[in-house]
């Protein structure tokens, strides 16, 4: 009898804990007249069917533990983890601010329950206005200072919080193509530096995501699902658009209408037999206040057909 590969409701990815966050509803700041209001975000996403969500930009959900708590236990959330950005290929220079920025968000992390802080790489180009602010290509000597000091920082989090740094490879940014994703991954200690596989990301720049699993299964400690639309996406390359306008002209797609296909991702995040977090992240900034919800509910909808 001939075998498939195909993931049924029946089986059920068992260790895949699926969850959304702030941006797929369009939320990218702290603050912003076009962002739906913090209450809404956690009302919907209830009502989505998500039981786990992310901090967002630090800022836009209560930072007050006790409060957030009152809010996320009544609507039956828990979250799985905070985020952060990073400038870490320049330095020790940057080291104080950066971990004035981590600490925060750390502390928060912490306090809600969770055990994982995504880290996102600096843009090499101002992703709204699309100014370069620095050359697209690394140095030699600023590799050593992304991976010795994203190591330094996945110690200090560790030993001072309890939680595990997952890097977020990020268009526009020097952690990008696979060229560069292995490239850091083969330069950072696993024991120290984890990754946090976005899919649409990883599409973006010319990645395939299952074959960055299997190859690097080990090194993998969260996942984004995301898709890209592949048509909207050639017209992005082709005007070297900026991330930010990319995602306005409509790059990110709802599920499964774009690439990569999230059944073989999950597929083989299940093979892992490690516990994953899988939180969906479309990226729709800005967005009509009333869109996020209906496509929350059919994404959810969707990766229950796919068993998660």
């Amino acid at each position: 009898m001939a075998t498939t590969t195909s993931l049924t409701p029946s089986s059920a990815l068992s260790r895949i804990r699926v969850g959304s966050a702030p941006d797929s509803w369009g939320v990218w700041f702290p603050e912003d007249p076009q962002q739906v209001p913090w209450t809404r975000f956690l009302d919907e996403v209830a009502d989505s069917g998500y039981e786990w969500i992310e901090l967002g930009p630090y800022g836009y959900l209560p930072t007050d533990p006790a409060r957030l708590t009152a809010e996320t236990d009544r609507r039956g959330l828990k979250v799985s983890a905070g985020t952060v950005f990073t400038g870490l290929h320049h330095g020790p220079d940057v080291w104080d601010k950066t971990w004035d920025h981590v600490s925060a968000i750390a502390e928060l992390t912490r306090a809600m329950g969770a055990r994982h802080l995504v880290v996102i790489p600096s843009f090499w180009r101002d992703d709204k206005t699309g100014e370069v602010l620095e050359d697209s290509t690394l140095t030699a000597e600023q590799w050593r200072q992304l991976t010795t000091q994203t190591e330094r920082l996945g110690r200090e989090v560790r030993e001072r919080y309890g939680l595990t740094i997952v890097v977020h490879p990020h268009a526009d940014t020097h952690i990008d193509t696979e060229e560069n994703v292995t490239r850091f991954l083969d330069g950072t200690d696993p024991d120290l530096v984890s990754l946090c596989l976005d899919t649409g990301h990883y599409a973006y720049c010319g990645g395939d995501s299952v074959k960055l699993i299997e190859t690097y299964g080990e090194r993998l400690g969260y996942l984004h699902l995301k898709q890209v639309d592949p048509a909207v996406l050639a017209e992005v390359r082709a005007q070297d658009m900026p991330f930010g306008p990319a995602v306005a002209r409509g790059v990110m797609c709802e599920p499964p209408t774009g690439v990569p296909a999230l059944g073989p991702v999950l597929e083989a995040a299940q093979k892992l037999d490690v516990d994953l977090f899988a939180i969906v992240e479309q990226d729709m900034y800005p967005c009509e206040p009333d869109k996020p919800l209906p496509i929350a509910r059919r994404t959810r909808s969707f990766l229950r057909s796919c068993g998660a």
